[in-house]
């Protein structure tokens, strides 16, 4: 007998396919019963890959990162917390399930799938005049960086503000999965091809 292992024993992830050829092999739905792994695969390269794809949702929320080399929001209460973190997922799941009526773990990815950039742009530097040149993006990147304009997004919406974390998370994934530019991972990606096409 199978048991299957469902995400907060609440949602399965049976039949959620990853549209995308090129993040096919780098998103993993496969769920675990605690969404902590520890770090079991750091001493492999590309170990981010075999992480459920929820586990590196979570991690990111725990550290809101940087932006523009500065140090962005704190993530507060939950630096370090990851029970803290997995909570607040579940009550993202659950409203999301109650607005859309799909699949969270489902929406997450497509909103991840929609957000993530096919290019970027990195300077050079000829002579001492320094060029922007435009180049494709890294599969693992692309998830990274959707990840991280996803979260980033969500904590500038709700910093100083009455609207709570749980609605600004939910709202920025369903607007990604959406494809709207209500998305601040959405606009961030169409800003980036933008400037990496001019820069070709």
């Amino acid at each position: 007998m199978v048991v299957e292992v469902k995400v907060f024993n609440r949602w399965g992830t049976k039949g959620i396919m990853i549209e995308d050829p090129g993040l096919k092999d780098y998103i993993t739905v496969e769920p675990t019963l605690v969404p902590k792994t520890g770090a079991r695969y750091i001493g492999s390269r590309f170990h981010k890959s075999k992480v459920f794809i929820v586990e590196r949702f979570l991690n990111k929320l725990m550290n809101a990162g940087h932006k523009a080399k500065k140090h962005f929001k704190t993530s507060y209460h939950m630096t370090g917390k990851s029970h803290n973190a997995c909570k607040l997922v579940e009550q993202v799941f659950d409203k999301i399930e109650q607005k859309l009526k799909k699949n969270p773990v489902e929406v997450l990815v497509k909103a991840i799938e929609n957000a993530a950039p096919r290019e970027e742009i990195i300077t050079i530097e000829y002579g001492g005049a320094r060029y922007p040149k435009a180049v494709e993006c890294a599969p693992q990147r692309r998830i990274d960086l959707a990840l991280r304009y996803m979260i980033q997004g969500s904590y500038h919406k709700s910093f100083n503000s009455k609207k709570k974390m749980v609605d600004c998370l939910v709202d920025e994934i369903v607007a990604a999965f959406q494809a709207s530019n209500a998305s601040q991972a959405i606009s961030k990606k169409l800003e980036l091809e933008r400037q990496a096409d001019s820069s070709r």
